[in-house]
């Protein structure tokens, strides 16, 4: 029998990255984004068969693109009811903590409502549906301990995260009281060349090819003495999956253990194109935030465990990924400025 899972926000990062690894598993995959942004069409050929140069179409019986509203019962019901899915990511969200400032009610909305649709349409339709939500360690805010594992408490300190929180405890009390499969995977910060430009990551490896090719020629940062955890989307999606397919549903803390500077990540960018930092990066004071608690950094030692994951990709081979498909990209968008890239840049 052939496993069939919905993604939802399957035209993000970690969307593509969890279509691919399912379609190289045999999945059939029903991916869901917004309606009113990019076509099913558009999303299709951004996704890849790995070790392949084949890609596939919105119409592939394989992989169906659906627009709908999560918000809206009526939609996702049918949805479900006529794809009939083994497994539910939900991935969709507002992601950028400084957008969910300028629009609390649309991220609760976005990240929380929808976690509660979900749960309540499986629970009433097919319960036998396994559940992963896609949680993030903004929700330990400013964490009174370090390493944060699943029993840190939640501190979260803006309403990305305190969405991400109520959904997280969705997830839990749906598990509880109605017996659901239902996981939690709490992510760690995750990058790859696929990552948006509303993340410093993405700021950095962008800037740096820019500089690289003469288009610009500084970087403003903010604090480079700012500690992060950083790993790779493709590893991160892997543990998304690899919680689905265990005996019992549980939550899971997914990070590298190692807390990184942004002044590292800075240093190695910059190298990954034989360039100097200090001849280019200057520090902002608008861009300057305070440093405060512990520091955020994953304790993945139960996921070691208990789901046999472990990152694959090294800090510095996903730098030199992003900085080398930047380069590329920037090269396309000067060659044709008026064609939009396909931004199909992939491990």
């Amino acid at each position: 029998m052939t496993s069939v899972a919905i993604i939802t926000g399957i035209g993000g990062q970690d969307g593509r990255y969890l279509a691919e690894l399912l379609l190289q598993k045999g999945y059939r995959v029903h991916g869901i984004i917004r309606p009113g942004g990019a076509s099913a069409k558009s999303i299709a050929e951004q996704i890849e068969l790995p070790n392949s140069a084949a890609t596939l179409d919105s119409n592939s019986p394989r992989l169906q693109i659906h627009a709908i509203d999560l918000l809206d019962q009526r939609q996702l019901r049918t949805l479900i009811e006529q794809t009939q899915p083994t497994e539910y990511y939900h991935l969709a969200a507002m992601s950028c903590v400084p957008k969910s400032w300028e629009d609390p009610i649309g991220c609760a909305e976005a990240n929380s409502l929808t976690t509660a649709h979900a749960l309540e349409i499986i629970r009433l339709i097919d319960p036998s549906i396994r559940f992963c939500q896609a949680g993030s360690s903004e929700m330990f805010g400013r964490p009174i301990t370090s390493p944060q594992s699943e029993l840190t408490p939640f501190r979260p300190r803006n309403p990305y995260a305190s969405s991400k929180v109520m959904s997280h405890h969705l997830t839990c009390n749906y598990r509880e009281q109605y017996r659901l499969f239902a996981c939690n995977t709490i992510l760690f910060n995750h990058e790859s060349p696929r990552r948006s430009l509303d993340f410093v990551s993405r700021k950095i490896t962008s800037a740096v090819a820019k500089i690289k090719l003469g288009i610009q020629t500084e970087l403003r940062m903010g604090n480079l003495e700012a500690e992060r955890d950083w790993g790779f989307a493709g590893d991160y999606v892997e543990a998304m999956w690899l919680s689905l397919q265990q005996d019992k549903p549980d939550d899971f803390v997914i990070g590298t253990g190692i807390a990184r500077k942004v002044a590292d990540m800075v240093q190695f960018a910059f190298a990954c194109a034989g360039l100097d930092p200090e001849k280019h990066v200057v520090i902002d004071p608008a861009f300057l935030r305070p440093e405060h608690g512990c520091k955020l950094v994953a304790d993945p030692s139960k996921a070691n465990r208990t789901l046999n994951w472990k990152p694959k990709i090294a800090f510095q081979d996903m730098l030199k990924m992003m900085v080398a498909a930047d380069i590329q990209r920037t090269e396309q968008q000067t060659a044709h400025p008026n064609k939009k890239s396909q931004d199909r840049f992939a491990a």
